[in-house]
């Protein structure tokens, strides 16, 4: 039998020193720490002496013995295969056998560094791994059973499908029966262990598992209401995954979801007057300013989001426990069985709705709320009786059950929108509003949240109430504490942009606009609230229109003071990243959208507040800046100027149109997306002028108006813009109309009648006045897009009926028969009926 490897004293003594210097923050010690680390990874066994040092020099502090095992994890990443095999043998066996160490943060180091050798290959080359930590869960010492599932619970995460694989010959038909026995484990943390261990199988569909799926659904409904909130987590998370992948097996459960049990929850009733602490208040993300068009039938279209990530608002439902669980559950089961659903529920929502018991009620609320997107259809017949007692419930004694109404009530505000006013709306509004003003800060947050749901959905509905609406508003202003502060803005920026110009009144204005410039003033310049406050003005702005004047000033240079502070602090970050902090550029972008909304708003009354700055100085850095939310920004801006005040745009275009052909990279949808609105409306201004630059850009605007898989709003300003450059350049743009036509069509088709849709299909009218040839091919797909037109103007409309009928002389009439043949009965009628063909 060989000698096992001893240290030797001296080198223990200098290891054990390096480890203590390396936590020294002074910079010059450091760098000679790394020095002195490069040397001694040249010595094969100084890996023995990290591992020596992390799992049996138990005198010393723990900081130190952890540090020595992440030292190695780097070195096993970096050379394992170059570890001669007694190494690493040694640091294998050490491994195991101190997987019990006393110490949790020892035992979690030790788990690490396993999982560090097995993600190197190793799984299969250390084959007494898995059975050893398997078997060394039945030990008696909790720390040997926790430092072993801390492991596995690293390996299924990092290796869960070598571990499916017949690579190992299948271990986890060993395994996961082995886990689900620890579900009933007295410790909670050895508990939580062994479903986090489980959970990594469930979106692959492990065999295994597949197996043991109604044991596993069982144990979780058993731990449903475990007093260990992680072990709680880990079930939600399971239930969730689960609802994805098996929920055949989870409709039997169906009751157990909906247990009223679930449905504990804190109970605080005035608390109005309690400030706010920091960490409740979640971090806000600013989402920069996207130019969408109109579409047919309705406001700007809901469906298709074009910024990448959007999270769910329903703040009060963010603190994930049980019931939050259950009611995600539920609204991903209703999503997928619909109205198949109620049968199940409706007995059970009866009981639950009308329960004297009020932590009944509210869960019966939680549920109808949470089924509302998936069942909407079948609970119609309903709702008219449904609704009355859910605005009752506004009203009850307790504040948990005032809350959930709110949001529930939310859910339904389409509905309640599409009925006569009398009979839901205002009902529903006034109470609202009152919950507006609760004197519990989490029926505030709730109200105002589904308050501006409804706002959205009701639009201009709201006008006759306005009066009534803004007193409410602006009296919470007096009453919030910091956190709902900030959701009282976007209930109030909402309602400007549904209201719109309605807001443009002088007694609204005087109610709305002197808390609002009230809370600008007394704010910082490095204050986040700015945030939501700028986006908040930036829709009031734009809705006032002139009735913003009197504010302007103040608001524009502030604006314009953030952009540049900004700019400045970025540029010394980049010269001495050392002496200086990044700045945070979401200052910047709020400000620019701010601006936006002036220059919409304001339209040629922002001329001399441009002409007294220097903002298309600042305009052209913005537009160069790495962070894409900036460019996007800017561009936006860029094109708001060149409506509202194109003077003060024209002398930069030389500089500005390369940096727009830049930034046709569909890469970063936004940026791309408001890049080419802003050259639409700057051919627009241009003219013929537009020449010279038609060839930074059109190239790239073909390209993207053919690539798959572009989302909507870009392939409709695309069209546009496209179209406006061959408005104002014909010669120049209708070679390639061969090359755009048919997608050109397809995406304008939806649009509504409006001016962007006027002058783009003015400009493929003379394209096709220069170049009738490139359309001939796909002539079907122009009369479709001519049809879509509700009521162009008089001219435009004889420029279609020109092409129209020039096209069906030219194939003459037997020629036209054959072709109208294949258009379908609607695009027949209309094309018959508006243009005689």
């Amino acid at each position: 039998c060989r000698m096992e490897w001893q240290p030797d004293e001296q080198g223990l003594q200098q290891v054990l020193q390096l480890l203590k210097d390396s936590q020294s923050p002074n910079t010059a010690t450091q760098r000679a720490v790394q020095q002195k680390l490069e040397q001694l990874n040249q010595f094969p066994d100084f890996n023995n002496y990290l591992i020596f040092v992390l799992t049996r020099l138990k005198t010393e502090d723990e900081p130190t013995r952890s540090l020595s095992g992440l030292i190695l994890k780097n070195n096993v990443k970096a050379h394992y295969q170059n570890f001669p095999p007694a190494v690493a043998d040694f640091i294998k066996q050490e491994c195991l056998n101190n997987i019990g160490d006393p110490s949790p943060l020892i035992r979690a180091t030790i788990g690490i560094l396993i999982t560090t050798i097995t993600s190197k290959g190793e799984l299969q080359t250390w084959p007494e791994l898995l059975p050893q930590l398997c078997n060394l869960l039945n030990s008696e010492d909790y720390n040997t059973c926790e430092g072993s599932f801390g492991a596995l619970q690293k390996i299924c995460e990092d290796s869960s499908e070598l571990l499916e694989s017949d690579a190992l010959n299948r271990p986890l038909n060993i395994m996961i029966p082995k886990f689900l026995q620890f579900f009933k484990h007295c410790s909670p943390k050895i508990r939580s262990h062994a479903i986090a261990c489980v959970n990594q199988f469930i979106i692959g569909r492990a065999q295994a598992l597949m197996d043991n799926i109604d044991t596993f659904i069982e144990s979780l409904f058993a731990l449903a209401t475990d007093e260990d909130s992680e072990v709680r987590k880990n079930v939600c998370r399971a239930l969730v995954m689960l609802l994805e992948v098996r929920i055949d097996r989870l409709i039997p459960h169906m009751h157990s979801i909906i247990q009223p049990s679930l449905m504990r929850t804190g109970d605080v009733e005035e608390d109005e007057a309690v400030p706010d602490s920091e960490q409740d208040i979640k971090p806000r993300f600013h989402k920069s300013r996207t130019v969408t068009l109109q579409h047919e039938g309705g406001e700007g279209e809901e469906g298709e989001d074009i910024d990448e990530d959007d999270d769910d608002d329903d703040d009060t439902l963010s603190d994930w426990n049980l019931r939050k669980c259950s009611a995600a559950a539920l609204d991903v089961l209703a999503n997928v069985f619909r109205d198949e659903l109620l049968p199940h529920l409706l007995p059970l929502l009866k009981g639950l709705l009308f329960s004297p018991d009020w932590v009944t009620k509210e869960s019966g609320i939680l549920v109808l709320g949470a089924i509302a997107e998936g069942c909407m259809q079948g609970m119609v017949p309903y709702l008219p009786e449904l609704l009355p007692h859910l605005i009752a419930c506004l009203c009850d004694k307790k504040a948990l059950v005032r809350s959930i109404a709110c949001w529930t009530l939310s859910r339904y505000a389409h509905w309640v929108v599409s009925q006569p006013p009398d009979s839901h709306l205002k009902p529903l509004m006034t109470e609202l509003l009152k919950r507006i003003l609760d004197g519990n800060k989490r029926v505030q947050e709730a109200a105002c949240s589904a308050f501006a749901t409804l706002e959205e959905e009701a639009c201009t509905e709201l006008v006759p109430y306005l009066s009534f609406i803004l007193d409410t508003l602006v009296f919470a202003f007096g009453k919030y504490q910091h956190k709902n502060l900030l959701i009282l803005y976007d209930a109030i920026g909402t309602l400007a942009d549904s209201v719109g110009h309605h807001l443009n009144q002088p007694e609204y204005i005087q109610k709305l606009m002197p808390p609002l410039i009230a809370k600008w003033n007394e704010l910082k310049d490095e204050d986040k609230d700015l945030f939501p406050l700028l986006e908040c003005l930036s829709s009031v702005a734009t809705a006032l229109q002139s009735g913003f004047l009197p504010y302007c000033e103040p608001v524009y240079q502030r604006c314009v003071t953030l952009v540049q502070k900004t700019l400045a602090q970025a540029m010394m970050y980049n010269q001495h990243p050392d002496q200086y902090e990044a700045p945070d550029k979401d200052f910047m972008i709020v400000a620019l959208d701010l601006l936006s909304g002036l220059a919409e708003g304001l339209g040629g009354s922002v001329d001399q507040l441009v002409a007294r700055s220097n903002i298309m100085t600042l305009l052209f850095q913005c537009m160069q800046d790495p962070m894409p939310e900036v460019r996007q920004s800017s561009f936006a801006l860029l094109g708001d100027l060149t409506k509202a005040c194109f003077p003060h745009v024209k002398p930069c275009i030389a500089e500005f149109m390369p940096i727009l052909g830049l930034n046709l990279n569909p890469e970063f949808i936004s940026v791309c997306n408001n890049a080419t609105w802003a050259i639409g409306e700057i051919a627009m201004q241009m003219g013929a002028d537009m020449q010279p630059y038609v060839g930074l850009v059109l190239n790239n605007l073909v390209e993207i108006i053919n690539r798959p898989n572009t989302p909507k709003t870009l392939l409709e300003n695309t069209a546009i813009t496209i179209g406006r450059l061959g408005y104002v350049c014909p010669q120049e743009v209708s070679p390639m109309l061969q090359q755009f036509i048919r997608p050109w069509c397809t995406s304008l088709r939806n649009i509504r009648d409006n001016e962007e849709k006027d002058s783009a299909f003015r400009g493929i009218c003379m394209m096709i006045g220069v170049n009738p040839a490139g359309v001939v091919q796909d002539f079907i797909f122009f009369c479709d897009a001519v049809a879509s037109w509700v009521s162009p103007k008089d001219d435009l409309r004889d420029m279609f009926y020109k092409i129209l009928h020039g096209f069906k002389d030219q194939v003459g009439e037997e020629n036209w028969q054959q072709f109208s043949e294949q258009f379908p009965p609607l695009l027949k009628e209309r094309l018959s009926a508006c243009y005689g063909v």
